[in-house]
């Protein structure tokens, strides 16, 4: 089974090309936001960790987590955000690796890992191969502000917290150009999966 990482900045069209990859390939894809979102409902043991590291000030009066308290808190302190990842990604990365087997199983020839944090969560190691998504900046933005009606303040903030595209590329296999149309995209997908 292929295994693929795929990784890139906020903006850069990650889910649509999960997505195309989805449709074309049968891809078995796993975006690991949804993965950690879903260890940590109520009762999981993630979501009890986190209570038990954060207290009950972070869940909402139904008692499941309050996410954007929690943003807020580890944003504010980086020592915080550690705590959260030492948290979840061990278990989501458990969670990855069983899922992996159980696809192989079901013969899956073709699976893909998409986070923005791949490369600092030493994915590397899980996957055959490393997608960097690149989008030029401008473009990300304007994305961002149609779609999730970020401000410039926000985006901002979340680009300059996350690799620069240098170091992107540093650690990847393969690099693809999504500041265009779609059409190319997959063109480029294409050319990679022959």
């Amino acid at each position: 089974m292929r295994i693929i990482g795929i990784t890139g900045g906020i903006g850069s069209g990650k889910s649509k090309i999960l997505q195309f990859l989805a449709e074309e390939y049968q891809a078995v894809t796993r975006q690991l936001d949804e993965v950690a979102y879903d260890l940590q409902k109520p009762k999981t043991s993630c979501f009890l960790k986190i209570v038990d590291e954060f207290g009950t000030k972070v869940l909402t009066d139904q008692g499941e987590l309050d996410r954007k308290k929690l943003a807020k808190i580890i944003f504010e302190n980086p020592n915080q955000r550690e705590k959260i990842e030492q948290i979840v990604h061990p278990a989501v990365r458990e969670w990855i690796l069983h899922d992996i087997q159980e696809q192989k199983i079901l013969g899956a020839s073709l699976y893909v890992i998409e986070a923005a944090l791949l490369i600092e969560a030493n994915y590397s190691e899980i996957c055959s191969e490393m997608w960097y998504i690149y989008t030029d900046g401008q473009i990300r933005r304007e994305r961002l502000k149609k779609t999730r009606q970020y401000s410039d303040q926000k985006i901002t903030r979340i680009m300059s917290a996350q690799l620069s595209k240098e170091q992107y590329r540093q650690a990847v296999s393969v690099v693809i150009d999504n500041s265009g149309e779609f059409t190319s995209t997959k063109e480029q997908i294409r050319d990679i999966l022959r």
